[in-house]
């Protein structure tokens, strides 16, 4: 039987065993998917069993997501644009590593028909996934993308490579019409941002790409202020419907009782 991974640190939150496992079942393909928490210095031995065809798949979370790159042997144009790997596989002798962020971002915005067109973006976090949204953003429309991170470094790197973007400092805020939180506080309880909720008139867009917890605080108290929101499961699925294309050649249903299953 083959077996898939998810590989992250945390892990725990990951729901990818129960979307994969499901569509196994529903379209007779004879695997497993599993979740491991790793290590840094552990990423290495992981890719060898993926070369040793110890496990056939494996699909990549914070904060490997960069990490990994430099024990693939060719990486997508994707990947290569983002620098960012999120699926990994063996094609013949290489390991083959693909980003599917970029395309489930998009479409998990075009399944809730919400038009990027034109809005100011405000995006918290400058981690493994924001380049894949910055990426989408891009083919969406925005007109003005604007990082604030809580590591500088990290803002001023992504600057390089992605030209027409701005940044402020972390705590600060500006006129936004849509803002992203891609970082991972929303998985803690005891962290909170420092941001104005109230900023500006209400009816903004506050989007989270975590989708579990399914509303974090930063959905809820935005909310509260009379702001739309969204978390990160259409993005979620839609990645991982892609993934599993790839692997499978088997192109799975994304129907209301697979959305009903994460919820």
């Amino acid at each position: 039987m083959k077996k898939f991974l998810v590989i992250g640190n945390p892990i725990n939150h990951s729901l990818s065993p129960k979307l994969h496992n499901y569509w196994f079942s529903k379209t007779n393909i004879k695997a497993i998917y599993e979740k491991k928490e790793l290590k840094l210095e552990q990423l290495a031995n992981i890719i060898s069993d993926l070369k040793n065809e110890k496990i056939s798949g494996l699909n990549v979370t914070v904060p490997f997501k960069k990490n990994i790159i430099s024990f693939i042997d060719e990486l997508s144009s994707e990947a290569k644009s983002s620098q960012s790997v999120n699926t990994i596989y063996k094609e013949g002798n290489k390991i083959l590593g693909h980003n599917t962020d970029i395309a489930g971002f998009e479409l998990g915005l075009r399944h809730i028909n919400f038009d990027m067109k034109n809005k100011k973006v405000l995006i918290l976090g400058a981690g493994g996934v924001v380049p894949s949204i910055i990426l989408g953003l891009e083919k969406l429309g925005t007109s003005e993308i604007t990082l604030s991170n809580r590591t500088q470094e990290n803002v001023e790197f992504l600057k390089k490579t992605f030209k027409n973007i701005k940044s402020i400092k972390w705590g600060e805020t500006i006129d936004f019409d849509v803002i992203i939180n891609a970082t991972s506080i929303g998985l803690k309880s005891d962290e909170d941002f420092i941001i104005d909720y109230s900023y500006g008139k209400s009816g903004k867009f506050f989007y989270d790409v975590i989708y579990n917890p399914r509303k974090t605080k930063f959905l809820k108290k935005a909310e509260e202020k009379g702001n739309k929101v969204e978390n990160g499961k259409m993005m979620f699925i839609y990645q991982a419907h892609q993934s599993f294309t790839i692997w499978h050649k088997i192109m799975p249903k994304i129907d209301d009782e697979t959305i009903k299953l994460l919820d």
